[in-house]
């Protein structure tokens, strides 16, 4: 996270929660169970008692070493595992494994460039590869250096039961998911990230819990007692006995950045945290602690918030009343260009019913809903404008991501809902917005496997009301007629990983060279490395439909060229005019799998065309330096 030079410091705290060794023999345990009367702790069997230290902390220090198998008894009762378990060889119910840091630390120098302005790569570790694992998912790495990545963002791998999941419902938000590698792996992942000269953004899901393997009430008030979501109990952030909830939290995510050098977070779902009687926010008191991280280490790191709420107060400096999140996710670029590539208005795609004025918005403004116009899905006015001192590449946009995907009724991906044609000029409006873009995995060489919900969680009645939950989620989609992939049904997940080899060799070559060289440009043409929304103005040629985008490069570039992209998804081709600019690309290329671009100034169907224009006779920015 970037750090203002005039920002007081505050120390990242010292976590009171877990295992930490501190010599070559012995291990100091903390835990906090302000509902417990006494409490020990189980050593490889053996049970010590631990000592109370005020506000329902706990704390002993015994003989154990890296590996070493404990677990925490409540009142005289069974084993349980740490509630900040760090290492879960044997799954979220067995005792856990003491983890020093030291044994698993990531040596390297490399420090991430801002996700901003970036281009960020989303995988889920099970399904990236066939064997599911960290260590596989390194192979391809240098796959996306040569597509022109820049981040890869990694889909949660905190703890939770069985093996196969999305890791959304994790139970042990400080542990590495053991299938997938642990702790050894993650860090793996991240050395081979880091010497690729990939930054590594993980995500984390601090909003609800999963339902099997959640002991935290046992331990003390980690949840409300009467509020409640569609995931459960909601995690008490401003109750009672709040505090250490909030050091629980807040430990977790420093841990992931300081243990495993990760470069940043994305924070699931930030809207659904339940934080409204703090004076500070959860997400500020975490920029804070993060800030604060990072004078230590002499590293940046990346705070991404997922949210539905377009408030630009997410991403606004901590100095001026913001939460000081580095970067949020943007669905409104999404919703548009799916509505325009695809026609479908099922849902939240209602309020995208005309979408090149969608885009239109999208592209000047970042947000479509801004707070200046009514949401007919919602029923309510969303959103408020962005500042114009604030950058739109602090909004990451994409054209498919785990939730547009997965979240459907057959998780079916955009290359088998809309022709060729289309998804190409998706990919063209997503690379040419002054967003910052991302990808899904799969995406670069044109995955048709769908990725669906899965889990294998155990126990027949939380099955049973996995599958019901799941069914109810679509009433929504009125125009699906078919059946709902059962997500406990193994096929499920195996139909949900990558087939690298099941589609075309030619076709995924020509994806590829569309992304690398529509990624080439946003390095190279400073008019589209700009998140300055003043450069950006959108005309629309009502005659025939079509949407021309001018992008003008900043005034420290003042050579450079403006941009002009024009967007023609009508099934007729519309002839141009004279001179004929400068193209740059067209997703009509036949290098790109196109029916081939004409030359003559035409504007094919179906199709996305980047021109060159001379440089604008008015002056940009003077710096593209926003916040």
């Amino acid at each position: 996270m970037a750090r203002p030079a005039d920002r007081i410091v505050v120390p990242a705290p010292a976590s009171r929660h877990s295992a930490h060794p501190i010599d070559p023999t012995r291990t100091a345990f903390g835990l906090w169970a302000p509902r417990a009367s006494s409490v020990e702790i189980v050593v490889d069997g053996d049970r010590t008692p631990m000592a109370p230290e005020g506000g329902g902390w706990w704390r002993v220090v015994t003989e154990a070493v890296h590996g070493t198998r404990y677990a925490f008894a409540l009142d005289d009762g069974e084993p349980l595992p740490d509630p900040a378990s760090r290492w879960l060889p044997d799954g979220v119910h067995a005792p856990e494994a003491v983890l020093d840091p030291a044994r698993i630390a990531v040596e390297d120098r490399f420090v991430a460039p801002p996700v901003t302005g970036g281009v960020v790569y989303e995988l889920h570790v099970g399904t990236f590869t066939a064997e599911g694992t960290f260590e596989a998912a390194t192979h391809h790495l240098e796959e996306l250096v040569e597509l022109g990545v820049t981040h890869v963002e990694v889909m949660p791998v905190n703890g939770f039961d069985g093996v196969h999941g999305w890791g959304c419902d994790g139970v042990a938000w400080w542990a590495v998911h053991q299938p997938y590698g642990g702790p050894e792996g993650l860090a793996a992942i991240v050395t081979a990230c880091h010497r690729h000269g990939l930054g590594v953004i993980l995500d984390v899901v601090h909003n609800h819990l999963g339902p099997s393997g959640n002991h935290l009430e046992r331990f003390g008030p980690y949840l409300q007692e009467k509020a409640s979501s569609t995931w459960g109990k909601v995690v008490n952030l401003d109750g009672p006995d709040s505090g250490p909830v909030r050091s629980f939290i807040i430990g977790s995510a420093l841990a992931w950045l300081r243990d495993f050098r990760v470069d940043g977070l994305r924070l699931d779902a930030v809207h659904a945290l339940d934080d409204r009687g703090s004076a500070t926010h959860l997400l500020a008191e975490l920029s804070d602690a993060v800030a604060a991280l990072a004078e230590q280490t002499g590293r940046r790191y990346d705070l991404i918030a997922e949210t539905d709420r377009n408030d630009p107060q997410t991403i606004r400096p901590r100095e001026v009343g913001g939460l000081g999140m580095d970067a949020q996710w943007a669905d409104d670029l999404h919703h548009a260009i799916h509505v325009a590539v695809t026609g479908e208005l099922d849902g939240y795609y209602v309020d995208y019913a005309d979408p090149l004025e969608a885009l239109a918005r999208a592209m000047t403004s970042g947000f479509v809903h801004d707070g200046s116009r009514h949401s007919a899905f919602r029923g309510r006015v969303v959103g408020a404008p962005l500042p114009p001192e604030v950058s739109v590449r602090r909004l990451v946009a994409c054209v498919q991501n785990p939730d547009q995907v997965g979240n459907r009724p057959a998780g079916d991906r955009l290359t088998t809902q809309a022709d060729p044609d289309a998804v190409r000029a998706a990919i063209a409006l997503l690379c040419t917005a002054p967003h910052t873009p991302m990808l899904f995995m799969g995406e670069e060489y044109g995955e048709t496997r769908p990725f669906q919900f899965f889990t294998d969680m155990p126990g027949e009645e939380l099955r049973a009301a996995i599958r019901e939950g799941r069914k109810a989620e679509f009433d929504y989609f009125e125009s699906w007629a078919g059946q709902i992939p059962d997500p406990l049904d193994p096929e499920t997940f195996r139909r949900s990983t990558l087939d690298r080899d099941g589609v075309d060799p030619e076709a995924a070559a020509q994806r590829r060279a569309l992304w690398r060289d529509l990624l080439t440009l946003r390095r190279t043409q400073p008019a589209l490395g700009t998140g300055d929304r003043s450069l950006v103005r959108a005309d629309r040629w009502e005659d025939h439909d079509v949407l021309f985008i001018h992008r003008d490069p900043p005034a420290t570039a003042p050579l450079a060229p403006a941009v002009l992209i024009a967007v023609n998804l009508t099934d007729e081709a519309i002839p141009g005019g004279a001179p004929v600019p400068e193209v740059l690309l067209s997703t009509a290329d036949a290098r790109y799998g196109g029916p081939g671009h004409p030359g003559d100034g035409t504007i094919p169907a179906r199709t996305v065309v980047v021109h060159a224009l001379p440089q604008p006779a008015h002056a940009g920015s003077p710096t593209d330096d926003l916040v």
